[in-house]
């Protein structure tokens, strides 16, 4: 695995995300209570920053039309977005949020 510092943690407050770009993708980093995940920051409906919505319940939400995607899986809970976003391995390390971007968790291939 590759992982490289995308910020650090404390960027990321409790329940929003932020967008980072590590290496050449561009990724929300959010945080549901203290735990971090890593998805595309692009929703798979249209072109809008997942980074941007909120985050509650292991969800963040797409705030253009509402779609909710799973932070663990990528996948969406409604419409209009149907397909999955990538999801990517994270891990904290000390005060930093590191990213590897060279795998995905789900499968899905990202966009970019």
């Amino acid at each position: 695995m590759a992982f490289e510092r995308a910020c650090a943690a404390a960027d990321v407050p409790a329940d929003t995300a932020v967008a980072v770009t590590v290496g050449s993708a561009e990724v929300a980093v959010a945080r549901d209570g203290e735990t971090f995940y890593a998805l595309e920051d692009l929703c798979s409906h249209a072109a809008v920053a997942l980074s941007e919505g909120e985050v509650a319940d292991c969800r963040i939400e797409c705030w253009l039309h509402g779609s909710e995607f799973d932070l663990r899986t990528g996948e969406p809970s409604g419409l209009p977005a149907t397909e999955p976003v990538a999801t990517f391995p994270v891990e904290v390390r000390g005060d930093d949020v590191y990213v590897d971007v060279s795998t995905t968790l789900n499968g899905v291939r990202p966009s970019g």
